[in-house]
């Protein structure tokens, strides 16, 4: 069984998010604990596993994401991931429709090799930040909403883009925090720099201390700036040590994705 590591969310290879892809050969997946037991071996932020479905229904591949530590209902780098192997290897091309937890999600791959992942628009609602996260953050916040059941996540809007850079948060502490972790944002300073806002994103929870490159929490980061900077199509960098780009338009309740990815590891999986 072949498996595959794609840094996503970059054009050029030890950038950007990278995730494990592993194409399986069977109409179904395999046992849970064996899937989690790979994500584990492998050891990054997610690793995908996607099956071929029978033509004719709403979706062309069955595709599930696996933390270290869990199963998640969505991941947009791991989604881009498989989405490049697919299309690199031949196996489809153009647009290409996942059956996931989070409904049917759909990709296209363009002729330049850049693909488009079209996931629904998180919902966001207003907070109070939760103390536990305002002492390990450390730093000043201005907002915090809750971005709904799939994303799961805390946007916490910082005071400046140099707050997001200089983060050390207190990764144990935001581990017990109740949702799935944590996005920190701030709009970029510079107007020339070539990107709208920042972001960094931390799950230690799910045994991610942090995240470089984040597709889901752009579900909730794009609607945000949206409504902030008066711009449907916005682009974000994520990163702290290792960052990419994610190009987003906002189109009502659905988010356009969009970015790069190359495979730098193409393997065989031996274990069973």
């Amino acid at each position: 069984m072949r498996i595959r590591i794609v840094d996503a969310f970059s054009a050029r290879p030890f950038a950007g998010n990278p995730a494990g892809v592993v194409l399986l050969d069977s109409d179904a997946f395999p046992d849970d604990a064996w899937l989690q037991r790979v994500a584990a071996e492998v050891n990054l932020s997610e690793t995908a596993y996607a099956h071929r479905l029978p033509t004719g229904g709403d979706a062309d591949w069955a595709l599930r994401w696996f933390t270290p530590a869990a199963e998640v209902d969505m991941c947009g780098h791991a989604t881009l991931a498989t989405a490049h192997v697919l299309h690199t290897t031949g196996t489809a091309s153009g647009t290409v429709r996942f059956r996931t937890r989070s409904g049917v999600l759909i990709t296209t791959t363009g002729d330049e090799g850049s693909i488009t992942m079209d996931f629904p628009t998180a919902p966001l609602t207003e907070v109070a930040v939760p103390p536990v996260v305002a002492d390990a953050l450390g730093a000043e916040i201005r907002s915090a909403y809750d971005t709904g059941p799939h994303v799961g996540d805390l946007l916490i809007e910082l005071a400046d883009e140099k707050a997001v850079e200089m983060l050390a948060p207190d990764l144990k502490a935001l581990a017990g925090h109740g949702g799935r972790g944590v996005i920190a944002t701030a709009r970029a300073e510079d107007p020339d720099g070539g990107y709208d806002f920042r972001s960094r994103c931390f799950f230690p929870g799910l045994g991610i201390d942090e995240d470089p490159v984040t597709g889901s929490a752009h579900t909730a980061l794009a609607p945000f700036w949206s409504a902030r900077l008066g711009r449907e199509a916005l682009v974000g960098l994520q990163g702290g040590p290792r960052t990419g780009f994610v190009r987003t338009e906002l189109r009502g309740d659905r988010t356009l994705l969009t970015g790069g990815a190359v495979t730098v590891i193409d393997g065989e999986l031996l274990a069973d």
